[in-house]
């Protein structure tokens, strides 16, 4: 801990980030809330795979039309009035989908707002994060903090599942809320304001994205990210009712006490010691190499996964387990060497742009999933499954084409 300028106590150094990445999760716990309910919502309220899509990825649409203003503005003030303001859009957001939603249209509209609060939260909060951190403790801190976004994703699916089980659908979401509203409490308690306001350069306007466009570096890492991001979200979204759909092809499965919220539980929460791991790898053995070989084997993996519903149950569960660790491998060594190859006068552009593309990707993928799912036959059809998921692996593998074209110069 340190002492701020008003003589208070404030976290700070590795302290600061165990606080960031434990506020991250709590926000987060409104983020997967629909999409780990998709087999609830769909009979409840009549949805196709396409529309299902929509409110799973109309979050990341929110997400992705904020981001620009929210983490650029962040070069010029400090990031924590922003993360508090949005972690309360988040908790009222999720307070308003428990009461109020009851179709399509209102659900969008709730998961829009949850998605600007989580714009808000997440990549400000790295923000908040690395203008607090020294140079040498900045790039383990933004991998830990980044995996952290998986912890937040899969506890956010097991709560969900858990207690609308027991509770149902509403009761999900309020206790999504109460993780924004716990995030708010802990931030204002402990996490200062800082001293002075983060400098922005003056010759150039605030939302001037050239100069950062021409940093080719943080441009390969950038797009790289935008690939990993599409296989990512896009898996997630669609996991559980995945899951539902083995659950009837095995029944060996589905007389087993776990459920599928948990089971995809278990396959998230282990992208989190990959991600870090990953980074590791990279930072060892060369970036734009590692990051390369972690989206060929998810690439490949995602070409066949989807056909493999009624596959022997130790290979299905081998291959769900290995893809949702090197699906993660690649997050923080990306977003890392985005952050690293950013020059300091500009990196809340950056990362905005970053996040910008990233999270632009992840609404499209849900979306592209679901439509394909509707087109291949819906949610009963192996074939429509076996399609989907390829369509996921054909994205991220554009990723290594892009870092081999753009990122020569980018291994950090």
């Amino acid at each position: 801990m340190t002492r701020n300028s008003e003589g208070g106590r404030a976290a700070g150094g590795w302290t600061l980030v165990a606080l960031l990445c434990t506020t991250q999760v709590l926000g987060m716990l409104h983020n997967a809330t629909f999409p780990a309910l998709i087999p609830v919502f769909q009979p409840l309220w009549g949805l196709s795979g396409t529309e299902a899509g929509w409110v799973s990825g109309i979050y990341y649409a929110g997400y992705a039309a904020a981001v620009p203003l929210l983490v650029t503005l962040t070069d010029r003030f400090d990031a924590r009035a922003i993360y508090l303001a949005c972690c309360l859009l988040g908790g009222l957001a999720a307070l308003a989908f428990a009461f109020l939603a009851g179709g399509f249209w209102s659900a969008m509209i709730f998961r829009v707002l949850g998605g600007i609060s989580l714009a808000g939260t997440y990549m400000v909060g790295l923000k908040l994060l690395s203008d607090r951190l020294e140079d040498r403790r900045r790039p383990r801190a933004v991998a830990v903090y980044t995996a952290f976004f998986g912890i937040g994703a899969s506890l956010s699916v097991f709560v969900a599942g858990e207690v609308a089980s027991r509770a149902g659908w509403s009761a999900a979401f309020v206790a999504a809320s109460l993780g924004s509203f716990a995030a708010f409490v802990l931030v204002l308690a402990f996490v200062r304001p800082l001293a002075q306001k983060p400098a922005a350069p003056r010759e150039s306007h605030l939302f001037d994205f050239r100069p950062v466009v021409r940093n080719r570096p943080a441009l390969a890492y950038t797009l790289g990210y935008t690939a990993h991001i599409w296989e990512l979200f896009g898996f997630r979204a669609w996991l559980v009712a995945f899951l539902v759909f083995v659950f009837a092809q095995q029944p060996a499965l589905a007389a087993a006490a776990w459920t599928p919220t948990q089971v995809a539980t278990v396959i998230l929460l282990l992208g989190m010691p990959a991600s870090i791991l990953g980074n590791e790898i990279a930072t060892a053995f060369g970036r734009r190499r590692a990051v390369s070989l972690f989206m060929i084997a998810s690439g490949a993996i995602s070409l066949v996964i989807g056909f493999l519903a009624a596959a022997p149950l130790w290979l299905l569960g081998a291959l769900l387990v290995v893809y949702g660790c090197v699906i993660m491998a690649d997050s923080g060594a990306l977003t890392a060497g985005t952050v690293l190859a950013a020059t300091p006068e500009r990196r809340g552009a950056t990362m905005a742009l970053h996040s910008l593309l990233g999270f632009a990707s992840g609404f499209v993928a849900p979306l592209a999933f679901g439509v394909v799912l509707d087109f291949g036959g819906g949610s009963t059809s192996g074939l429509a499954w076996g399609l989907a998921f390829a369509l996921l692996g054909l994205g991220v593998l554009t990723g290594p084409l892009v870092l081999t074209l753009l990122g020569r110069r980018a291994d950090a």
